[in-house]
C-alpha cells in the first residue's frame, strides 16, 4: 500500500543521491530526434510538471508542438476534507495552468479526459484509443511509469504503452511514486534508465512551477484530512540537477 505520512517518507533522498547507481546513469540522448510534437500525459495535475518539467522546457526551446493530456483533474487527493469534488478540482486545474505559465510554456494544447481521479484503470482501454488518435511516428509521448505503484498512474502507463505501439510513436516513462517505494538496489529499472541534467535556470523554473501546486504542498486547511501530500521530502526528489527517464527497448 503506498503511504506518506511524517513517518512514512519512504525511501530518503539521501539514499538516492549517494548510490552510484543513480549518480552513473547514462545521459538521455536525442529525445528530439525525428520528433516534431510532445504529448505529455498526466494522470493527476502536477505528474507533468514533477517528472518531466525540465524536458518540456528542452522540448519548447526545440520549438515542438505540445499537448498536455491531464487523464483526471486529482479531485480525490485528500479524501474526508471539505475540499472534495469540483472544488478541489477547480483548484487543480488552476494550478497546474499556472505550473505551466511559471515553467514558461504559453499556448499549450490541452486534453482534458475527465476520469474520475483514482478510477483510471475502469477506463483504460478509452484511454488508450484517445490517446493513440493524438499519436504517432513523429510524436514522443512521455507518461507515468506503468509500473509507478499508484494505479492511476499504472493504468495511464499501460495505456501509454498501448497507444505508443498502435501509432508507432516513441515512449519514455518518468516514474513519481516509484522514488517513494524502490530502493536503488531494486524496484527501478535502472538499467534503462536515462539522466537528463537540467540548467540553472531550468531547475529553477522547475521549482517556481512545483510552488504553483500549493493544494499539494501545504495543507488545505487544520484538518487530519487536508495534509501535506507532497513534503518537502517528497518535493527533493523533483528538485534535482536531473530528471530521469525510463526508455523502453534500451538497456545500458
Amino acid at each position: 500500500m503506498l503511504t506518506v505520512s511524517e513517518t512514512d517518507l519512504g525511501t530518503p533522498e539521501a539514499t538516492w543521491l549517494a548510490h552510484p547507481r543513480l549518480a552513473g546513469l547514462a545521459p538521455l540522448r536525442s529525445p528530439f530526434a525525428g520528433i516534431d510534437h510532445v504529448v505529455v500525459v498526466a494522470p493527476h495535475p502536477d505528474d507533468e510538471i514533477l517528472g518531466a518539467g525540465g524536458l518540456l522546457r528542452a522540448a519548447a526551446r526545440a520549438g515542438l508542438g505540445m499537448s498536455i493530456v491531464a487523464v483526471t483533474d486529482g479531485e480525490a487527493s485528500h479524501p474526508g476534507s471539505a475540499w472534495t469534488g469540483e472544488r478541489l478540482a477547480t483548484r487543480r486545474r488552476n494550478e497546474s495552468a499556472d505550473a505551466l505559465s511559471r515553467l514558461g510554456l504559453i499556448g499549450v494544447d490541452l486534453q482534458r479526459c475527465a476520469i474520475a481521479d483514482g478510477a483510471v484503470a475502469e477506463s483504460e482501454a478509452d484511454l488508450a484509443t484517445a490517446l493513440t488518435g493524438l499519436l504517432d511516428r513523429t510524436t514522443l509521448c512521455l507518461a507515468t511509469w506503468r509500473h509507478d505503484g499508484h494505479p492511476d498512474h499504472d493504468a495511464t502507463g499501460r495505456a501509454a504503452a498501448a497507444a505508443a505501439v498502435a501509432s508507432g510513436a516513441r515512449l519514455i516513462e518518468y516514474p513519481i511514486w516509484a522514488w517513494h517505494w524502490a530502493t536503488p538496489d531494486g524496484g527501478l529499472p535502472l538499467d534503462r534508465a536515462r539522466r537528463l541534467d537540467l540548467s540553472d535556470d531550468d531547475r529553477r523554473a522547475k521549482a517556481r512551477a512545483i510552488t504553483a501546486f500549493t493544494s499539494q504542498i501545504a495543507p488545505l486547511g487544520p484538518g487530519a484530512a487536508d495534509r501535506i501530500v507532497l513534503p518537502p521530502a517528497i518535493r527533493a526528489r523533483f528538485e534535482r540537477r536531473f530528471e530521469t527517464f525510463l526508455v523502453a527497448g534500451e538497456a545500458a
